[in-house]
C-alpha cells in the first residue's frame, strides 16, 4: 500500500527532529540538551517531540526496535538443515564481513558510542533493551520449537551473549580510533572463537528439519 501524503509528512516530521537532536548529542553530549533546545532548532513545539519520542532516550535510541527482534528475525529466518545458532552465527558473520553499520562498522560511530559512554540514562536504557531483546528471541525460541522447557531460555541467554560481546568488542574498537574495515577482520576472528566456546546443545538447538 502507498504511502500517504499525512504519513509521509509524520515520518519526514519524525525523522527530522531525530537528526536534529542528534547533531546536538554528537556535539555536545546528551545530558548537555534540552528538548526545548531541540524543539526550537527543529522548529515544533515541545509537545510534538513528545508526541514523536516520549522520553528523551527515545530521541537518540531511536531505531532500537530493530534491535529488539534482530535475533528473532535471524532464527525465524533460518535454512534448511541451519540450526537457530548456526542462523544467528551466519547473519552476524555476513554484516562483520560485508563492513556494515549494522554492527557499528561505519565512520563516526566511536561519535555514537562516546555520547552513550557519557549518560548513564542511556546506558540504563540500553540494558533495557538489550533484556527486551533476550525476551523476544526467548519467546522465538519457544513459538520455533513448540516447548516451554527452559533450554529455550538457556540458549537464548547465550545467543544473546554472542551478539552482546560482538557488539561491545566493535563499539571498544571503534572508540580506540581503528579503521571500520581492520575491526571487521579481527570480530570475524573473534565469532569464530566465540563459536568454538559454545556447547553441542546450543549449537544444535532448533535445527530446522528438511520439508
Amino acid at each position: 500500500m502507498a504511502e500517504g501524503l499525512r504519513e509521509r509528512k509524520k515520518r519526514q516530521t519524525r525523522q527530522y527532529i531525530s537528526d536534529v537532536a542528534t547533531g546536538f548529542f554528537l556535539e555536545r553530549g546528551f545530558d548537555a540538551v534540552t528538548i526545548a533546545e531541540i524543539a526550537r532548532a527543529a522548529d515544533v513545539s515541545v509537545n510534538t517531540v513528545y508526541n514523536y519520542f516520549p522520553t528523551k532516550e527515545d530521541l537518540f535510541l531511536d531505531r532500537s526496535r530493530g534491535v529488539v527482534d534482530r535475533l528473532s528475525r535471524y532464527v525465524r529466518g533460518r535454512d534448511e538443515g541451519e540450526s537457530a545458532a548456526d542462523a544467528v552465527l551466519r547473519e552476524l558473520r555476513i554484516q562483520v564481513e560485508g563492513v556494515s553499520p549494522t554492527v557499528g562498522l561505519m565512520e563516526g560511530y566511536e561519535r555514537f558510542m562516546w555520547v552513550i559512554e557519557g549518560a548513564d540514562s542511556l546506558k540504563a536504557r540500553l540494558w533495557h533493551i538489550q533484556q527486551e531483546a533476550l525476551q523476544h528471541l526467548e519467546g522465538t525460541l519457544r513459538e520455533e520449537c513448540g516447548t516451554g522447557d527452559r533450554t529455550a531460555s538457556l540458549v537464548a541467554g547465550q545467543l544473546s551473549w554472542v551478539h552482546g560481546t560482538l557488539m561491545a568488542y566493535i563499539g571498544g574498537e571503534m572508540m580506540a580510533g581503528r579503521k571500520a574495515a581492520e575491526v571487521s577482520r579481527d570480530a570475524l576472528v573473534l565469532l569464530g572463537d566465540i563459536e568454538d566456546l559454545l556447547g553441542e546443545t546450543v549449537l544444535n538447538y532448533a535445527r530446522r528439519a528438511a520439508e
